[in-house]
């Protein structure tokens, strides 16, 4: 006799552990001890990585980042920090055409706690993407120079740098400003 009292909502326990717990179906019941149960189908195989596509151009020159003169107006009037969020966007261009490169947080970071740094490694860039056309940059990574002489070296450097790099937008297909 059992102990625990036999409750009408709760099914009895199975005596013996190797009892199977639901009745033997009629499709079952003349399988032998040797027979396995059907395969379990595979799962589908995992889709590929997502393909990481180099040589994207800005699809338009309209937008902030690519016009000189605001640019200064903006870094002057934030007192540089719109220098970072220009060196965030340019860097991101740049490393989504070549594939290499800074990258956009570097460029901000870099832009945030070294602001002159940024004054080189654009020019860099863009006379890397030049090179790698065979064609002749308008501006090397020396154009950084230009930040020894605070307020005028910005402003000869941001035209001379974003025309060479609208310029090279352009002649891969980007829509030039209106």
């Amino acid at each position: 006799m059992s102990d625990v009292p036999s409750s009408p909502d709760v099914p009895p326990l199975p005596s013996d552990p190797r009892e199977p717990s639901s009745p033997v179906g009629p499709d079952q019941a003349d399988a032998g001890p040797g027979d396995a149960p059907p395969p379990v189908p595979a799962a589908p195989p995992a889709p590929p990585p997502p393909v990481v596509s180099y040589g994207q151009v800005p699809p338009t020159l309209n937008e902030v980042y690519y016009k000189a003169g605001i640019n200064i107006l903006l870094t002057i009037i934030t007192c540089g920090i719109w220098f970072c969020v220009y060196a965030y966007r340019t860097h991101g261009d740049l490393k989504r055409y070549k594939g290499d490169g800074l990258g956009e947080v570097p460029g901000l970071l870099l832009g945030l706690f070294i602001s002159p740094v940024v004054m080189f490694t654009i020019p860099y860039e863009t006379e890397q993407m030049y090179q790698r056309e065979g064609r002749q940059s308008p501006v090397s990574t020396l154009w950084g120079l230009w930040f020894l002489l605070p307020f005028i070296g910005w402003i000869i450097w941001y035209p001379k740098v974003q025309r060479a790099l609208n310029e090279f937008w352009i002649s891969k297909g980007s829509q030039s400003a209106a």
